[in-house]
């Protein structure tokens, strides 16, 4: 987050940092200046203008009330707020316009989602979206520092001969780990009753609410892979409207927040490895369905700390603060 505020040279006066009580007391250099970590209490935001939150869901329900009351727009990155009926969920490439609907609280979206919206958004606007079917290809990243250690340490054991031990992943109502090293895991957060995961879930509810239209078929299976960095997702589309697929190519090549990598002959594609470190969303793959009149195949990869994070807070304060007529 401290890393992209400043990659984006955002304007800010004054950073306050601040953690639990066990991480206050820690000092951390911003462009050179060394600026102590204080303890997350409700006082501490006192004059603060832009909250950005991703300490989990329990802190920002007890935390961001007491944000905004104090002044601050809390831009929050956990799950707590995402499908509150007056909580904007936003995506500033999709719905940018939502910042403005605020009472205090905008929410981040999941990371796959945004990447997901970021690359469909287009298609929908111009040729209408009927139906999605996605499947994800998610990185250890995406559940946190001990789920990336634990691939390091498992995959260093197995090279070496020794049985891998797991206690991180996947995410589980029951005691039961599976090592994510050369191995992929089917499985993102708890089941539902449905069959379908809290992750998957999370796909279908966002999409609805990002695009204000329930009417689009969502069917997701998200998966967990042995890559560090970066979202992968292979996105399935049948639109409501006919279209020539290079009509499409050019339309994605030319949306904002996408780069467009799509020459198979030359074996171009997106890959979460070069996406990593990166803020657009990665798009390639582009291929008509070979039966489907109105189906339309998409590989869409980038970092899922970055746009799938950090950078989607980020711009959303931008825009926030441009519109105050800062930026």
């Amino acid at each position: 987050m401290i890393d992209t505020l400043l990659r984006r040279e955002f304007p800010f006066a004054s950073l306050k940092l601040l953690a639990s009580a066990r991480s206050a007391g820690t000092v951390i250099d911003v462009r050179g200046e060394s600026i102590p970590v204080l303890e997350a209490t409700p006082e501490a935001f006192e004059g603060v203008d832009i909250a950005l939150f991703s300490a989990g869901g329990d802190v920002s329900l007890r935390l961001a009330p007491e944000a905004v009351k104090r002044g601050a727009l809390v831009i929050d990155n956990t799950s707590a707020y995402r499908m509150a009926p007056e909580v904007p969920l936003v995506v500033p490439e999709v719905n940018a316009h939502e910042i403005f609907n605020h009472h205090g609280i905008i929410a981040n979206p999941n990371c796959s989602t945004i990447q997901m919206m970021v690359a469909l958004y287009p298609i929908y606007q111009v040729y209408g979206i009927r139906r999605i079917v996605v499947s994800t290809y998610q990185a250890a990243s995406g559940a946190g520092q001990r789920a990336i250690e634990e691939l390091k340490q498992t995959a260093a054991a197995i090279l070496t001969g020794e049985s891998p031990t797991a206690s991180v992943l996947p995410v589980s109502k029951l005691e039961k780990h599976y090592p994510l090293a050369f191995n992929v895991l089917p499985q993102i957060d708890v089941f539902e009753a449905n069959g379908y995961t809290k992750e998957e879930m999370k796909m279908v509810n966002e999409t609805h609410k990002i695009l204000a239209d329930s009417r689009i078929q969502v069917t997701p299976t998200a998966v967990r892979v042995p890559v560090v960095y970066g979202h992968s997702e292979a996105v399935y589309v049948e639109t409501e409207k006919p279209f020539v697929l290079e009509d499409v190519k050019n339309l994605l090549a030319n949306s904002p927040g996408l780069i467009l990598q799509d020459d198979p002959a030359n074996q171009i594609y997106p890959q979460p490895l070069q996406a990593a470190g990166e803020f657009p969303v990665f798009v390639g793959r582009v291929r008509k369905d070979l039966f489907v009149e109105n189906g339309l195949s998409l590989w869409v990869v980038a970092d899922n700390i970055l746009k799938g994070a950090a950078l989607n807070a980020v711009q959303i304060a931008e825009i926030w603060v441009r519109q105050e007529g800062v930026l």
